[in-house]
């Protein structure tokens, strides 16, 4: 088929569907018609050559009759959906009409009018401007009647100018006005689509024209350098990059002598008028940003009724105030009484004019002025989020026990490590063994001295007590435990063949036998404040404050030994730990620092522990072994994390008078403390394995029920239970539970 048989069916395809698609008001219809009038009066103008209809501006073309009915591609389809609603029948009618030989409802003629509607809609970018003048202004058409040429060399007429109220009423009928621009070169309104509106609006936002346009697209590095051996560009740095360039210097001396002769001239900085308002406000003058510090000084009331020369006569006093004034203190007295003048020329001189500007200036002279930044915050922000009480249960809060029989105060309490029995010792003189549960007394041992420390081997096939009393410790048998075990406690407190001592630790300590108690005796050459056992049960130091370098010993129950440290002590000892997880550390606390040694490499000091107390009075270690907890005779409790810092992690300042002990449950994440102000004070200290994070450590509850004298003197958890007993002077023991 030829291109013109094709153009041929195409307009026979066209023809139908103009008369199809109907005007949708009169008023369009107008509008067309007043086209077509114009285009005659053009014809009847004439020119020499062929008149081209379709090159005038107000010709009627298909495109143009499209857009102008149909906007868009959706207001076509919508109309052609309502024409379908609408019925049938009467499209088809006017269809038979003009062919004549088509049936009503035949799918290949609807899909051929869909394909015309659509091909019939035109956009403006694909049509070429009419106007081909070029680079003209348009002002040398401003007095012509065409504004330029076709492409043909036709002239392009210009259209009538609407007036202003026709226009707006345009505008107002039309729901696209805003979309319309008009085209001053080609003298026409040109409809932006829904694109190229987008694009504008993308523009205006200052983005990507184009939505598809990714700018944070990944980088794309074009050349390889897996495999790259040599630079780009291996040529060596040239020498003019390393001395001064001679071209500079020459350009530098020509501008040298230039500004000398006068020839560049400077523009002098435009001098300001030093002006201030008489009575504003100083905070935004000069003085502020020469002086960082400075301060504006406060302002001189102003003015008011009471100074006018003529005021009303309410402010005016009379002679009863007046007289009043006179009885008045110089400081209450007003500085200033309002009177009354007739006119400007009657006022006198101020007689106080002189006295008050020179207390003015030594007001502003001698009165210092401090800037205090005023912080508002909430002090409860301030404070630090805890959890609640209920959600750290179980802890002990109240008094379900005591243990009574000594007539002293109670220095010191050792649970037994199944959590069965309780020793206790007192200033008595006695040594008692109590059972936990009922609050009976099993045993009781009696001695000369006043009883210091008691401790109860951590072995449960070892029941043995060992106590600290002046000079002497003693280890007793308990007599608990089945007869195999009292068999091998009678073998190891026997003292059959004592080693031969060195003579270092035979002038520390000596072994003797206690027929008395069945026991083993060890005498010290100096008084015992502290004795702790071996997490193994079989090595116990002791520690004597008395004996500087020699106060700290430890002794080996198996093999009846005494060893001395071989650590050079400095400072008085108050009290010793083994590290419950490394065998070898030992820590040593004197009454300012805390240091640990490592006893397999002959007492090599590994850390010290700066507390900032004024004097230790107690200590013990987490099950874990990596934080400590100390206590001071002023009231505060450091807790250190040696993982972390040799600083102390918190700093707790609970009790007004010394601290006598500390201590942490085996298990529960407790840990308390006891004062001689008669309380014990119950924390949770919970350690997380997440070395990120710091323990948590909240205080819940504090415990009271002791008599003021004397206050708390010991305290130690219950190993299995969270219970805690407390030993108070006086002469009580109370159990705690939850």
């Amino acid at each position: 088929m030829t291109k013109k048989s094709q153009g041929a069916n195409e307009d026979q395809v066209k023809e139908p569907m103009r008369k199809i698609v109907p005007l949708k008001s009169q008023k369009e219809a107008k509008e067309v018609k007043s086209s077509k009038e114009e285009e005659d009066l053009l014809l009847d103008s004439g020119t020499d050559s062929d008149y081209d209809g379709d090159s005038l501006s107000g010709s009627l073309n298909s495109d143009d009759f499209d857009s102008d009915i149909f906007d868009s591609e959706d207001d076509f389809d919508s109309h052609r959906e309502t024409q379908d609603d609408s019925g049938h029948d009467g499209s088809d009618e006017v269809i038979d009409s003009e062919n004549g030989e088509e049936e009503d409802g035949s799918d290949d003629e609807g899909s051929e009018q869909r394909e015309v509607a659509e091909e019939s809609d035109s956009s403006e970018d694909e049509v070429a401007p009419r106007n081909t003048v070029g680079d003209v202004p348009l002002e040398w058409y401003k007095d012509e009647k065409h504004i330029g040429y076709d492409i043909t060399g036709k002239k392009i007429t210009k259209k009538e100018k609407r007036d202003k109220l026709d226009s707006f009423l345009a505008t107002m009928d039309d729901s696209k006005n805003w979309r319309k621009v008009y085209d001053e070169y080609n003298d026409e309104e040109v409809e932006l689509t829904k694109e190229e509106s987008k694009l504008i609006r993308r523009m205006l936002k200052g983005e990507a024209p184009h939505a598809d346009f990714d700018p944070y697209a990944p980088y794309v590095d074009w050349f390889k350098w897996d495999d790259a051996i040599h630079p780009l560009s291996s040529a060596p740095e040239p020498k003019r990059r390393f001395i001064p360039s001679k071209w500079e210097a020459k350009k530098v001396v020509k501008l040298v002598r230039a500004i000398r002769k006068g020839l560049i001239k400077f523009d002098k900085p435009e001098e300001e008028p030093n002006v201030y308002l008489l009575w504003g406000d100083d905070s935004a003058s000069d003085q502020k940003s020469k002086h960082l510090t400075y301060i504006p000084p406060p302002k001189l009331k102003l003015p008011g009724h009471e100074e006018s020369y003529n005021p009303s006569l309410e402010y005016i006093p009379s002679e009863e105030e007046k007289a009043s004034y006179e009885l008045m203190y110089e400081e209450d007295r007003p500085k200033f009484i309002p009177k009354r003048f007739t006119s400007l020329r009657s006022i006198p001189a101020y007689e106080n004019a002189l006295k008050e500007s020179f207390d003015r200036c030594l007001d502003l002279y001698l009165c210092p002025r401090v800037r205090k930044k005023r912080i508002n915050i909430d002090p409860e922000s301030l404070k630090p989020k805890l959890p609640s009480r209920k959600d750290l249960r179980p802890y002990p809060n109240s008094c379900y026990l005591e243990y009574k029989g000594h007539t002293g105060p109670v220095t010191s309490i050792s649970t037994e490590c199944s959590g069965q029995w309780i020793a206790s010792g007192s200033t008595d003189g006695s040594v008692r063994i109590w059972e936990v549960e009922t609050g009976r007394c099993l045993k009781v041992w009696q001695f000369d001295e006043a009883v210091k420390c008691v401790a109860w081997n951590p072995l449960p096939d070892f029941p043995i007590l060992a106590v600290a009393m002046g000079v002497d410790l003693f280890f007793l048998n308990t007599e608990l435990g089945t007869d195999e075990e009292q068999q091998r406690i009678e073998e190891l407190l026997r003292l059959d063949n004592l080693p031969e001592l060195d003579e270092a630790a035979a002038a520390i300590a000596k072994w003797l036998p206690d027929e008395k108690y069945r026991g083993i005796k060890i005498r010290h050459f100096k008084n015992l404040s502290y004795i702790d056992w071996h997490p193994r049960g079989d090595y116990l130091s002791a520690v004597m404050p008395g004996g500087e370098t020699r106060g700290v010993v430890i002794h080996q129950l198996s093999a009846h030994s005494t060893k001395r440290l071989p650590i050079k002590m400095r400072g008085l000892p108050v009290c010793t730990l083994f590290h419950p997880n490394h065998r070898g550390l030992f820590i040593i606390a004197t009454k300012k620092y805390v240091r640990v040694y490592n006893l397999h490499k002959n007492g090599e000091p590994i850390k010290k522990l700066e507390t900032g107390l004024r004097e230790i009075s107690s200590m013990a270690i987490h099950p874990g072994g990596d934080n400590l907890v100390v206590g001071s005779k002023e009231g505060k409790m450091c807790w250190f994390d040696m993982d972390l810092s040799s600083k102390p992690y918190k700093i707790l300042k609970n009790h007004p008078k010394d601290i006598t002990n500390v201590g942490f449950h085996r298990s529960y994440p407790l840990f308390a403390s006891c004062s001689e102000d008669s309380t014990a004070y119950v924390f949770h200290g919970k350690v997380y394995s997440d070395l990120n994070e710091n323990p948590l450590i909240v205080p819940l509850e504090i415990l009271r029920g002791h008599s003021s004298k004397g206050g708390v003197l010991d305290c130690k958890f219950h190993p299995r239970q969270p219970w805690l007993f407390t030993a108070g002077g006086d002469s009580v023991i109370k159990l705690y539970c939850h």
